[in-house]
């Protein structure tokens, strides 16, 4: 079981974060401040949200909503990674990759958080491999275009 903080004067207005039907994968995160992001623009945006998810077979992962991508606001990292000893903020850091200047009010919803299982690797290093894939070592891309 993760835990939050709200920022109740947001989420007052808009209601805890939740998923946005039973088969979403992630609950939406919102802005709370209105901005004019200008094209080419960053902007590190608080959710209103401090979480601790306590359990290391779990990470938290802010990913950024599909719809704002085709309007040319996404996330300048990509994924955020949230650990489970984490206790803090979430913040999404936006980034306007439009030729256009992009409105953003309190409450918009600017990005998703999803919870999932963690598995840790074991690496074990070896001199070379002791078998072939069919794919061997061809790299990106090598398995062809279709």
């Amino acid at each position: 079981m993760s835990t939050i903080v709200r920022d109740k004067a947001l989420y007052a207005d808009f209601g805890l974060p939740a998923r946005g039907s039973d088969g979403a994968a992630a609950i939406d995160l919102r802005a709370t401040e209105d901005i004019e992001l200008l094209a080419g623009e960053q902007h590190m945006m608080d959710t209103g949200i401090n979480i601790w998810i306590k359990n290391p077979g779990f990470v938290g992962l802010i990913v950024p909503r599909s719809g704002l991508g085709t309007r040319g606001l996404v996330m300048a990292n990509g994924v955020g990674v949230i650990d489970s000893d984490y206790q803090g903020p979430l913040k999404v850091s936006l980034l306007n990759r439009s030729n256009n200047d992009i409105y953003i009010a309190r409450g918009d919803r600017i990005a998703q958080f999803m919870l999932t299982p963690v598995v840790c690797p074991q690496l074990i290093e070896v001199e070379n491999f002791d078998e072939a894939t069919d794919r061997g070592n061809g790299g990106f891309g090598s398995t062809g275009a279709n």
